[in-house]
């Protein structure tokens, strides 16, 4: 028995990558293991069972019955093991004993033990699955036409239930080896870097570039750069300021050009509103309302907050829908103490059974309550949209989501767009997308070591905001208003739409006048490049170059098309009110030159002084309040990817399953991602920047109905 057993094991090679085909017969396994071998000039494993059967057809006339199975094992394993030795890198195997054994319990209803238990044992690095989508042909000695899926998906289980590293290849001859030859490259890659097949599908799966993972590990193993800021922008000094007639007449040359752009409004809106709650999380979780009142709570925990939230409580756009649930679920409620009805309106405000606002997105809360009705910040950022973010009597917004919360962006959009169209005149397109999973970054411990969740798999998590440069980068506008989702006011639509417009109308001249000597120099204008270098420094902020003068014609083209050929934001600015975030500041890149960017203070090195005093002394802040402009002067659309300054990440500690981890945030989406682009600050009121970080923001008299 040991040593039938022996016979049915393949020695493998720690040098040689192993690949299985995998599948029923008639799904291109063949062909395309001698393609494969071929372009990797390597040795490939052919089916013994086809010549076995072949043979026994023309001894006996009898086809493929049970008592093949194992001698057809035996063989395969022997063929294998005899061509390892004569691979080169890699050994590409048509079939092997997972194949026998599935078609052994497909056609027959059984599996002898030994080839059952061996076949499970067999390790490859990689299965490839070769699926149906090819024509079935024609094969006497086995397979069958008809029940080709149910089979095809017998074989996919197997390969799920015994935890096999598997990719599925489909299309064409030419796509299958194209794809597959494009994964074993990166097979081998991720091998290099100590990382398991598994390990491997795992990334293939999520769309995560090996070299991505590669920079992001070394980042976690050297750190991030600290900014080096120069000093704090500041008005006339990288702010531009102006006079409310200046707003005015940007506005009206904004809406005297705007019907030759494409516009679009873009609004990240994926964030759940957990932050908003949290005071309130906390208060259910430490609260017991059967030993304790909320007075005494609020004393002994000097919450603040709690006590804001109970004495504005009826001021809450929600309030009335909430109360009236409470009389359904409680029908003593009015019988109750304040205390408890306070504790249950909490409760159902948070349960997941009920209103579950701490898990809902903030963009479909209850914001702003009107008099005829109650609206989200969804439906603020469609009005909004309609009434600067349109031409032509048409305008687009586009959300980022998550995908399992769209069902419920629709639903408010489906009840306020008929409303909102018909009160600005507006027909407005909605688009939705998703934060793509390949943007995520693995995580790490604090060994620095790829974390691994409870099932021993890889950890990645959401790159942040930055990884947003992606779905901005898709949308077919030629100029795109960015805001946050939860920076709405109430009752103000009017001047808000004022200073939209304005840094909409300063793009388009900034831009109009870029073009301009970006054609000149396509021309060869030699004349006009001093012009040109005194219009970036005293207009774009951007240093002249040293010995400009000097350089050759050829050289000064390059240069002059290299600082002015870019992305255009002009970023509205507030005075610094104390708010977290970032700031405007003049940057020091690793090559000395000074740029404006906008940095948080998470990149700014605190424990060097001269940086904390140049932070202290920001006088400004970022309301996240951008107009940009993403065509060129040719009307070709940027590559904004192109544009990113990947110096300048988050490295941030989290928490899985009890354990701490290292995580990677991308370079944020105003920050180093747009880090490269033609930058502009402008100051503009406070009053335009009103965000929701917790809901008693919402009581404050911008959110609150004028007749309160």
């Amino acid at each position: 028995m040991e040593e039938n057993l022996k016979q049915l094991r393949n020695i493998g090679s720690s040098k040689i990558i192993k690949i299985a085909l995998f599948g029923p017969e008639s799904t291109g396994k063949t062909t395309l293991a001698i393609q494969l071998a071929e372009h990797f000039k390597t040795a490939w494993v052919p089916e013994f069972a086809r010549d076995y059967l072949q043979e026994k057809w023309d001894k006996t006339g009898q086809i493929c019955d049970i008592d093949d199975m194992l001698p057809i094992a035996y063989g395969q394993v022997k063929l294998e093991n005899e061509l390892l030795s004569t691979a080169n890198k890699f050994l590409f195997c048509d079939t092997n004993l997972l194949v026998t054994k599935v078609f052994s319990e497909v056609y027959y209803n059984f599996c002898e033990p030994k080839l059952h238990k061996v076949a499970l044992e067999h390790e490859y690095d990689l299965f490839f699955l070769t699926d149906i989508d090819v024509p079935w042909e024609k094969d006497d000695l086995r397979d069958k036409p008809e029940g080709r899926e149910s089979v095809f998906e017998v074989f996919k289980q197997t390969l799920i239930d015994n935890n096999k590293p598997f990719i599925k290849l489909s299309g064409d001859k030419d796509s299958r080896l194209h794809h597959a030859i494009s994964i074993i490259n990166d097979l081998e890659k991720a091998k290099k870097m100590e990382f398991s097949s598994l390990d491997f599908v795992q990334i293939y799966e999520h769309g995560i570039s090996l070299e991505n993972i590669k920079d992001q590990l070394n980042i976690f193993k050297n750190g991030i750069s600290k900014t080096v800021l120069k000093e704090a922008a500041k008005v006339s000094n990288g702010i531009l300021e102006l006079t409310e007639n200046d707003f005015h007449q940007k506005e009206a040359f904004f809406d005297a050009n705007k019907s030759n752009f494409e516009l679009e409004k873009f609004v990240p809106a994926s964030g759940a509103a957990s932050r908003m709650f949290k005071f309130l999380t906390e208060f259910l979780h430490e609260f017991d309302i059967e030993n304790q009142s909320i007075n005494a709570y609020i004393n002994k925990k000097k919450d603040n907050e709690l006590l804001l939230f109970i004495v504005g409580l009826e001021k809450f756009p929600f309030f009335k829908t909430v109360n009236t649930k409470l009389k359904e679920v409680y029908p003593n409620f009015e019988s109750l103490g304040s205390d408890y009805k306070n504790y249950y309106f909490i409760k159902l405000l948070l349960s997941s059974d009920y209103f579950d606002y701490a898990n809902k997105p903030k963009g479909i809360l209850p914001f702003h309550k009107y008099r005829s009705h109650i609206v989200s910040a969804v439906e603020e950022h469609l009005y909004e949209c309609a009434y600067y973010s349109s031409s032509n009597g048409s305008s687009h917004l586009h959300f980022t989501i998550s995908e399992a919360h769209q069902h419920l962006f629709e639903y408010i959009v489906s009840r306020a767009k008929i409303r909102v169209e018909k009160a600005s005149d507006t027909t407005i397109d909605i688009s939705y997308s998703y934060q793509n999973k390949s943007t995520d970054t693995i995580a790490v411990d604090l060994n620095n070591n790829p974390f691994r969740d409870k099932n021993g798999e890889l950890v990645f998590r959401p790159g942040g905001h930055g990884a947003l440069i992606e779905n901005l980068n898709k949308l077919n506008a030629d100029i795109v208003f960015i805001k946050n989702i939860d920076n709405v006011i109430q009752n103000q639509i009017e001047s808000i739409t004022l200073y939209k417009k304005a840094l909409a109308g300063i793009l388009i001249e900034l831009q109009q006048q870029v073009f301009n000597y970006l054609n000149q120099i396509d021309n060869s204008k030699e004349e006009s490049f001093d012009e040109i270098m005194a219009f970036a420094k005293n207009k774009l902020n951007i240093e002249s170059a040293q010995n400009f003068a000097k350089y050759t014609l050829e050289n000064k083209i390059s240069y002059l098309k290299d600082i002015l050929d870019r992305p255009i934001r002009v970023c509205g600015m507030v005075k610094n009110e104390g708010e977290a975030g970032g700031g405007p500041f003049w940057v020091r890149d690793l090559n000395g030159t000074i740029s404006l960017q906008i940095v948080e203070s998470s990149q700014v090195d605190l424990t060097d002084s001269n940086q904390a005093k140049i932070l202290a002394d920001a006088t400004h802040f970022n309301p996240v309040d951008l107009v940009c402009g993403i065509r060129n002067y040719k009307k070709e659309k940027f590559d904004l990817t192109q544009f990113i300054d990947h110096n300048s990440g988050f490295i941030v500690d989290k928490n899985k399953d009890g354990k701490p981890l290292k995580g990677y945030e991308l370079p944020g989406l105003w920050n180093g991602a747009m880090a490269k682009w033609l930058t502009i600050f402008v100051e503009v009121p406070l009053m335009t920047f009103n965000p929701v970080k917790t809901v008693n923001d919402l009581l404050k008299p911008v959110h609150q109905p004028e007749y309160f």
